[in-house]
Parts: structure tokens; sequence; C-alpha cells
């Protein structure tokens, strides 16, 4: 059963290889929806960061469904307004938003962080999921309503050591996950956090090498660390997008509000 048939959902940072986004624009395909795979375009990459995100694009249409790709730094409020204006003129609409764009770079010893490493972890988790919300929740208002889907991390429901920042900015994506859902559940706008642990993707690969390093650990032992939890392994990026996919659809129709757990009943501190 497709769950999203001819609904319109952009996706933030879902080019990356092996990250929760590109699973998520497979997933959201597989289900019928029109996907806009968006990512970052660096100045020095620009050929390799857009046809990567085509890639992705392509990959959504050879499941039968429309997909486009577009490349946006959601810390530009320009670039946010002008993605969901091609959007509209795409597809004539948005259903569905999904901010999963991050970052890693508000890791670190708590001490050492610097003021660009806050302030990037802010701009990226916060703002970038705000500039979206704002620039859909009107269109959503006017459509009769839609669905918002945050990507807030376990480390937006408890804290561990070395992820200050990112910890930080997490907790405030699942602050303003509740607020838009209490704000606009009257317009018909349900809004949630999916809240992953430990995740193969190449973000969780790149954070453990620094993890086991200011550790003395192996990078063997830094995974064992990161998979404590009751079911003893880390999560497919397929296994959170399932998440995304479940909160987006009418499957979830009286869910607002909430942040999910998708950790493996992982225990981390508190």
């Amino acid at each position: 059963m497709k769950l999203l048939e001819n609904k319109v959902v952009i996706i933030t940072g879902a080019a990356r290889p092996r990250g929760m986004g590109q699973a998520a624009a497979r997933k959201f395909g597989e289900h019928g929806a029109r996907v806009v795979v968006t990512d970052l375009v660096r100045d020095e990459f620009q050929e390799e960061d857009t046809a990567a995100i085509e890639r992705v694009a392509a990959r959504v249409r050879e499941l039968g469904t429309d997909a486009l790709g577009i490349g946006v730094d959601v810390t530009r409020r320009d670039q946010v307004r002008d993605c969901v204006s091609k959007t509209i003129e795409a597809f004539g609409t948005v259903d569905v938003m999904v901010n999963n764009a991050g970052t890693s770079v508000g890791s670190g010893l708590f001490l050492e962080l610097t003021d660009e490493q806050w302030d990037l972890s802010f701009q990226v988790h916060l703002k970038g999921c705000l500039y979206f919300c704002q620039a859909v929740i009107p269109i959503m208002q006017k459509a009769g309503g839609g669905v918002i889907v945050n990507n807030a991390s376990m480390l937006g429901l408890a804290a561990e050591a070395y992820s200050g920042a990112y910890t930080a900015t997490k907790f405030g994506v699942v602050g303003l996950s509740k607020t838009i859902a209490a704000e606009f559940g009257g317009d018909n706008i349900r809004c949630n956090a999916v809240c992953p642990g430990s995740v193969k993707t190449q973000m969780q690969i790149d954070g453990l090498n620094k993890y086991a390093r200011w550790q003395g650990l192996s990078l063997e032992q830094a995974w064992k660390e990161a998979e404590r939890n009751a079911l003893d392994r880390s999560a497919e990026p397929e296994e959170v997008a399932n998440v995304m996919v479940w909160l987006a659809s009418p499957m979830s129709s009286f869910v607002s509000g909430a942040a999910i757990p998708v950790t493996g009943a992982a225990n981390p501190g508190v």
C-alpha cells in the first residue's frame, strides 16, 4: 500500500552517501510521493554536489514517481524561499516538509568548542529548520493542512559528553517542533520530531572516528559504545526513514507534538 500517493515532500540533507535523508527520499518515493531532493552545494564542489543531488532524484524517479533536485543552503533564507518557490512551480503545493539537514560540527570537547562551531550548529539545526517551516506553513494553511517532520536526534532528548553544541541545538529542534504543533494544529498541520540514536551513516562514522581519538579507543571500541542499546546494534538509515514516512502519513493522523525515539531502547545520560 502506498501511503503518500501524489503527496509533495521536500527533504533537506538528502544527497549525502548513506544518509538518512537519502534513505528518506527513496522511502517516500516508494510510497508514491513526489520528492524534492535538496542538499548543500558547496562552492568548491559544485559539480560533485549537484551530481549527487541529481543521482538521488533519478533513483526516486526510477520508482515511478516525480522528483526534483535543488541545491539549498538551509542557513540562507533566500535559498530556502527559492527552493519552496521552485517546488510550487513544479508541483503546485507542499504537503510534507522533512527537515533532515544536519552537521556534526557541534561535537567536541566542551571547553574547546569555538564560537564558529556553536554558530554553525545553531544555523543548520535550528535556523535551517525554522526557515523552511516559516516558508511552507502558509502553503499548508492555504491547502488545508500538512505535515512537518524534523530530525532531532536522540541527543535532542538527553545528553552525553562531547556533543555540547550539537545537543543544545537538537534540544531546540524538539522545542521548535512542539511549538509548531501547538500553534498550528488548528490549521490541520501536524509537526513531530524523530530522534534517532546510533545510525550507520557517514556522519556517524566521522563522529566515532573523532570520539575514538578523544578517548584513546579503537574505532571498533567506539562503535561498541555507540551501540549500547537493547537491540545491540545501530539502525540502518532506512529504519529511520520508515518512521519519517509513518509520521508523514495518515497512519499517524493523531500524532503531533511528539519526539519519537528511534534508538533501539538506548538509555543515554540525562
